[in-house]
């Protein structure tokens, strides 16, 4: 059974459960603004604070409804059972609050496997439409801010991008859209890692034979990645790549191709500040033999550099 935590017998909160898996921001909010419009109560739970080590970054978070039911982890998943159920008693309280674990913490029964300590912000949402207008702003691939300002209570809605964190007596979360990568080349490769970005939670864009993205396709969080064995049909496309904010641009190849294929990029006017944009072997590893090891090799090259650019 889980951990309670409770100020007395009367606030004890109903035997919380997960309504499905998932770190993702978008689905998180959207799990609490579902909730919201279908009359539940809900509360969204924010890490605010580490001391020494954690499981989870800053702005990492839960959403939690009144009948225990809650998505999200702001821990490694030994303390959201005990966070959801603390949750619910502010719900029924109807006031936000702030909960310690692991050090410093007044609970002795609630230690963290990676020894250090969190601070959690409760917020009792009072409404809907701010996450609505983050939710608008992430699906139409804008980066989004939600500022918490436990004084009164409030949740309020930026468009902006920045980074989480305490600005002064408030707290930030910053949002990304959800990653997409851009796909182009031979049917069996291409297949492949299509699968495992998907299956990695990535938006998926297969561009087909003859065809380049639309600017629109390529922003500051896509990846590109083209997997053909024939320079020329590379070319379009990396004349599109190169001209957006991509976060990341690979293409199949050995260095021998890759020399050639720089050659023929100077030629389309490409300069060297391009050309040192594209990562080439694709992928963390070279020489991979089949579909499957060279799609395990793309999508975690895609994912470090993504992580690496300080996306959320």
């Amino acid at each position: 059974m889980a951990a309670r935590i409770a100020e007395n017998l009367e606030w004890i909160a109903p035997e919380p459960r997960a309504a499905f898996l998932s770190d993702d921001a978008i689905d998180i909010l959207a799990f609490a603004a579902k909730s919201l419009d279908g009359g539940h109560a809900a509360a969204l739970v924010t890490l605010v604070e580490i001391r020494g080590g954690a499981a989870r970054a800053i702005g990492a978070q839960m959403a939690v409804r009144d009948d225990g039911l809650y998505c999200g982890f702001v821990s490694g998943g030994c303390t959201e059972a005990a966070v959801a159920a603390d949750a619910v008693i502010a719900l029924r309280k109807g006031m936000d609050r702030n909960l310690r674990l692991g050090e410093g913490s007044p609970f002795f029964d609630i230690v963290l496997p990676c020894g250090g300590g969190i601070t959690l912000a409760i917020h009792v949402l009072r409404n809907g439409a701010v996450l609505r207008r983050a939710l608008t702003a992430l699906r139409r691939r804008n980066p989004a801010r939600l500022r918490y300002h436990p004084g009164t209570q409030a949740l309020s809605f930026a468009p902006s991008e920045g980074d989480s964190g305490w600005e002064g007596d408030t707290f930030v979360r910053a949002y990304r859209p959800k990653p997409r990568l851009v796909l182009a080349g031979t049917p069996m490769e291409a297949g492949a890692v299509a699968r495992i970005a998907t299956a990695s939670g990535y938006e998926v864009v297969t561009i087909e034979r003859g065809q380049t993205p639309s600017p629109d396709q390529l922003d500051a969080d896509t990846a590109v990645a083209l997997l053909f064995h024939d320079i020329d049909r590379e070319l379009p496309l990396f004349d599109a790549a190169l001209a957006s904010p991509a976060f990341y641009i690979g293409a199949l190849g050995s260095r021998r191709t890759h020399a050639k294929r720089c050659d023929a990029l100077r030629q389309r006017g490409h300069g060297e500040d391009d050309l040192a944009r594209i990562k080439a072997p694709i992928g963390i590893f070279d020489k991979a033999r089949d579909a499957n090891a060279l799609a395990l090799s793309v999508v975690a090259d895609i994912a470090e550099t993504y992580l690496h650019a300080a996306r959320v």
